[in-house]
């Protein structure tokens, strides 16, 4: 099997590059996000308090997470309920900021993130997929930009929602959510040694999309290697 970890800072374009690549490539995408969001939803449904690590820890053995692409598109079924809409409501988020900071939920879903890429030709992104997750990965991607042009990409996001949000305020939070996502404690986000670096500062999605392709083609020794 083969496996892509593209990692990279919040706001770099992710999880849209690395689902329109797998669809190009005939992968499965791996939304390491979604499955977070998933445990911060059961826990949310059965405990008060989503932070505490050792009643979340103990309910962690009662979960199971499927993923499964019905017309292209991901859905996440818990024990098995389709609960893709769900996860992805405020709230959901926030649960799932305060499981993903406890080891053991960590521990949980690294051995299922590792079972998907065992059964699987995936692509999978996070912030730690290639130096913690598959560190022997057979292709690494670190995928950037500038500050300036992840806060543009959100600010667009907002506003197609027909959200506003300050401009400046975007870019404190990027700068802030980079700090804390690359000095945290449990698997802080980096570059892994072995990952080619792309900065997307100055590509359209269209063109990130063929970069990465192309980078995940070559890596593999051309497209003989990729049905």
């Amino acid at each position: 099997m083969i496996s892509v970890a593209i990692d990279g800072p919040s706001g770099a374009g992710k999880s849209t590059v690395a689902r329109r690549a797998a669809q190009a490539l005939s992968f499965i995408y791996i939304d390491t996000g979604a499955l977070y969001r998933t445990i911060g939803l059961y826990m949310s449904q059965r405990l008060e308090d989503t932070k505490d690590a050792a009643a979340v820890e103990k309910l962690l053995s009662q979960i199971s997470i499927n993923l499964k692409f019905i017309d292209g598109e991901q859905h996440v079924f818990l024990n098995g309920k389709d609960v893709s809409a769900e996860i992805r409501t405020p709230q959901a988020a926030m649960h799932a900021s305060n499981v993903s900071a406890i080891p053991a939920v960590r521990v949980f879903l690294l051995e299922m993130q590792r079972d998907f890429a065992r059964e699987n030709n995936v692509i999978m992104d996070g912030r730690d997929i290639g130096t913690v997750v598959l560190p022997k990965a057979q292709v690494k991607i670190f995928l950037t930009a500038s500050v300036e042009a992840r806060a543009k990409r959100r600010l667009a996001e907002h506003t197609a929602r027909g959200e506003h949000i300050d401009f400046n305020e975007l870019i404190k939070e990027i700068e802030t959510r980079d700090y804390n996502d690359s000095h945290r404690a449990i698997a802080p986000l980096k570059c892994a040694e072995d990952a080619v670096l792309l900065d997307t500062t100055a590509l359209s999605l269209e063109e990130s999309v063929e970069k990465v392709v192309s980078m995940i083609r070559k890596t593999l020794c051309g497209e003989k290697s990729i049905k």
